[in-house]
């Protein structure tokens, strides 16, 4: 009985070591944003996280958010990148425009709603939206 009162203890005494250097990594990480600047300005996450009825005065909780987002747009923009390139690529005609399409990606709406569906965002966008790879090209270099 006595062995495992000691055993318990000694797993307690673990258990509350993890917890202070959790708690110390944490503290070192909160005042690591102080002198972090994200991509995201303080201020456009202070107005969407009121919008939403948050409101924290400290800044370290608003540049984590803000690093959050940031991290959450990278993964996005990575992911719809991997679809872009998954895409299979326009027929091209002559050797020179060949040369030009294998160097150039276009990012579509349907690349973007493709990589934000595997985070659980659903995007439904109007039939006018631009999705040809031609869109934004000189008139006479479209293949239509």
């Amino acid at each position: 009985m006595n062995n495992t009162s000691s055993s318990n203890s000694q797993q307690q005494q673990q258990s509350s070591e993890a917890r202070h250097d959790d708690d110390a990594t944490l503290t070192e990480f909160l005042a690591s944003l102080m002198d972090y600047t994200p991509t995201i300005p303080d201020e456009l996450v202070e107005h969407y996280l009121a919008k939403s009825g948050f409101q924290c005065p400290d800044v370290r909780l608003v540049r984590l958010v803000a690093v959050a987002t940031q991290k959450f747009v990278a993964d996005v923009a990575t992911d719809a990148l991997q679809q872009c390139k998954a895409r299979p690529a326009p027929v091209v005609k002559d050797k020179r425009d060949k040369q030009q399409k294998e160097k150039r990606l276009i990012l579509t709406m349907e690349d973007l709603s493709k990589a934000l569906s595997e985070y659980g965002v659903n995007v439904k966008h109007q039939e006018y939206f631009a999705d040809s790879p031609s869109t934004g090209m000189d008139p006479a270099s479209r293949e239509e």
